[in-house]
């Protein structure tokens, strides 16, 4: 017999749906489906698709980072919500900007319409690959992460928030980072849109107190995700030696964060910054 406090159970989401953004891969992919495997449905959404023609030099342009993933074939937005299809609850993929209104507005009504509208929502899409002293900076990288990382949340929260409110119930996730906790060397929009999310949240989360909705940020650490596997070898052992626990954090430990956020577990929790870092934090460089 399950025991009541196994929040990863899979009745433990059940009637919900979920709203995953940048789930193609890494954490966004690996919370899109631990949310199914608690029966939550779950909309799976990225800017990239499978099976998406898009211009290499157009996506490098815009983000290295995204096009070196369509290049490599490591965007599994499809492929999730088969997965999940195939853990006994409902899955859709669909392609989302979340600096484009018209598709979140399109995404949100579908929600609506097919499944009585959004009650989780994870807010995980955003760009880490503008590198770069102060000097070297372009305010051009500057709006594209802000734009991306901190407004992106905010207007996906926008769509969903009405629906939530109606309900009397809701649970908005925004995946924060470390980054967003101490800062981050030679990534000041990185570091600057990811503490912004843990502002939003905590302001956020005094109004939605009253309607049902809690708001908190989960801040992870370096989790082994296909980004961070990127880093040279070297410089992955070095952090993994000044981390408290000696390891990097594995995309399952974020997903049942983000469960036990969406869950009735975490009814008396908002406003929170969470890290999940295994102590890397607590350290002083």
């Amino acid at each position: 017999m399950k025991s009541k406090s196994d929040i990863n159970g899979s009745d433990t989401l059940k009637g919900k749906t979920a709203l995953v953004t940048g789930a193609s891969r890494g954490l966004g992919r690996e919370i899109a489906l631990s949310l199914g495997r608690a029966g939550a449905r779950v909309i799976v959404t990225d800017l990239l698709l499978e099976d998406e023609q898009r211009d290499p030099a157009e996506l490098d342009a815009y983000s290295p980072l995204a096009g070196h993933f369509a290049r490599n074939k490591v965007v599994k937005t499809r492929e999730t919500a088969r997965e999940i299809c195939e853990m006994d609850t409902t899955a859709i993929a669909r392609k989302l900007d979340v600096t484009n209104i018209a598709e979140i507005e399109a995404v949100a009504a579908e929600a609506e319409r097919d499944f009585g509208g959004v009650d989780i929502l994870v807010s995980n899409a955003a760009l880490m690959d503008n590198f770069g002293d102060l000097e070297e900076q372009t305010i051009e990288r500057w709006e594209r992460d802000l734009r991306v990382n901190l407004t992106g949340a905010f207007n996906c929260t926008k769509a969903v928030w009405p629906m939530m409110k109606r309900k009397g119930w809701g649970r908005v996730i925004y995946i924060s980072s470390i980054a967003g906790l101490m800062g981050a060397w030679r990534q000041p929009s990185y570091g600057a849109t990811k503490a912004g999310l843990i502002g939003l949240a905590k302001s956020l989360a005094i109004e939605g107190g009253r309607l049902g909705i809690t708001v908190n940020a989960i801040c992870p650490g370096f989790i082994e995700t296909e980004a961070v596997k990127l880093q040279a070898p070297e410089i992955s052992e070095r952090i993994k030696k000044g981390t408290p626990l000696h390891r990097f954090g594995r995309p399952d430990e974020i997903g049942k964060l983000a469960v036990f956020l969406a869950s009735d577990a975490s009814s008396f929790m908002t406003g929170a910054a969470i890290p999940v870092t295994g102590g890397l934090d607590l350290l002083k460089f």
